[in-house]
């Protein structure tokens, strides 16, 4: 039996959709644990492509059971256009899709509290995707929150819609909003969570059983382990915890089941939104990175900041999620560079010092130092072909192993594409 997290090792779009559903063939159960529609994935298989954000990856697999665990929160609308869109592919999710009555719901009064900060701070802005996310999580750990629970009984649900529009509509007209109207949004929730009801079965059970039969379980993360909320770059962070820890709680999965983690990183480095990031370059090679790379995000169409790989930091989101294998995708990205950086450590801005590593600080902190690389020789031939590691070129190999040493841990598959079979394993 082994119980397999996918966890992402930088700021997010690593790719990890890509590792699950590739993943997910040998799985009887994939899982989400955290976060919300607010982070997306792309994954490319025989059905076709398919832009998600709530769905586990293991809807292709027909043998596989789809579970969303209580960590998540739920945009109903977005669930639902997923379903038809996997149905519409040929693909049957009735009896395999489960969604934990635990989730936490968004309403319609999250996204503009979200926005009506984002816009107070002006300059200071986080850089959200105003999706609603941090106000919903807000809600959940302040008792304030609206479960799939209470959607069973309209009336309990219209009591507890009430009490936050008292609430939420004081808020709303101090910053120039308009207020909710409480029977429209009830209607509109009321129905979409009819179009999902089927789904909406507490799932633990299924997961206990699981585990004690030694079935193959994975558990997939949403967004990267550097957006986590008490060890990424606060506050330009996610609202959930992102590591491999939050399974337990988030699905209800005991640490002693989990067997093996999988931290998936970029070949270079990518970041959405304000906050830190140390390699982001500004030049024609940071551009080179994002056209090749095509990096614009899933959900807001942002484009993507570009850097070189940070091994400092992918060496201590290793540690964070005590992962036992890498994941390195999008190595095909770098296949025209003639010269490849690698950051190794830091140095003060200003003085040149010697930095402590970035545990010992803070999003602040690391505003404040600079970049220390190593050079490494670029291949400049495709790689997209190549299926098996000894087939890459040399330097290309020279490449990944000494990410493998400057993090710590092996790299087990390398993604040369965007394609499921674009995978060579080590």
């Amino acid at each position: 039996m082994a119980v397999t997290i996918v966890v992402g090792a930088q700021w997010g779009d690593e790719a990890k959709g890509k590792m699950v559903d590739l993943l997910s063939s040998q799985a009887r159960i994939v899982a989400r644990y955290n976060g919300g529609d607010n982070a997306g994935h792309t994954v490319v298989n025989q059905y076709g492509t398919f832009k998600l954000r709530l769905t586990p990856n293991g809807f292709s697999s027909p043998q596989t059971a789809c579970v969303i665990g209580p960590g998540v929160v739920l945009n109903l609308a977005t669930l639902f256009d997923e379903i038809q869109m996997i149905n519409k592919a040929g693909i049957d999710l009735a009896g395999r899709l489960w969604v934990s009555p635990r989730c936490h719901v968004v309403m319609p009064y999250h996204p503009q509290v979200e926005a009506a900060y984002e816009e107070a701070k002006g300059t200071l802005a986080t850089g959200t995707t105003r999706r609603g996310m941090g106000p919903v999580y807000a809600d959940k750990v302040s008792y304030n929150g609206i479960r799939l629970f209470d959607f069973a009984d309209p009336e309990t649900l219209k009591e507890k819609l009430a009490v936050q529009l008292r609430i939420k509509n004081q808020f709303l007209q101090s910053v120039g909003k308009p207020n909710l109207d409480l029977n429209f949004i009830l209607n509109e929730k009321l129905a979409q969570y009819a179009q999902i009801k089927q789904f909406v079965r507490e799932s633990f059970g299924l997961i206990q059983d699981a585990l004690s039969s030694n079935t193959e379980i994975l558990l997939e993360a949403a967004q990267g382990s550097l957006l986590d909320n008490d060890w990424g770059t606060y506050p330009f962070v996610t609202a959930s915890t992102t590591i491999s820890g939050g399974a337990a709680a988030g699905l209800g999965i005991a640490p002693r089941w989990v067997t093996r983690v999988i931290g998936v990183a970029k070949a270079y480095t990518t970041r959405v939104g304000a906050g830190p990031m140390p390699t982001e370059l500004f030049d024609a090679d940071g551009e080179a990175l994002r056209k090749a790379g095509a990096e614009y995000g899933t959900v807001t169409g942002r484009p993507r900041r570009c850097g070189w790989f940070d091994a400092a930091l992918v060496r201590f989101t290793a540690q964070l999620n005590g992962c036992t294998d890498l994941a390195l995708t999008k190595l095909d990205v770098l296949d025209r560079l003639p010269v490849i950086r690698l950051c190794t450590g830091y140095r003060h801005s200003s003085t040149g010092e010697a930095m402590r590593q970035y545990w010992e600080g803070d999003a602040a902190w690391l505003d404040q130092i600079s970049p220390v690389y190593i050079e490494m020789e670029g291949w400049q031939q495709p790689t997209t072909h190549v299926r098996r590691f000894s087939d890459l070129p040399a330097q290309a190999q020279a490449y990944v192993n000494k990410v493998a040493d400057l993090t710590g841990v092996r790299v087990s598959f390398v993604s040369v594409g965007a394609e499921r079979e674009s995978i060579i394993r080590i």
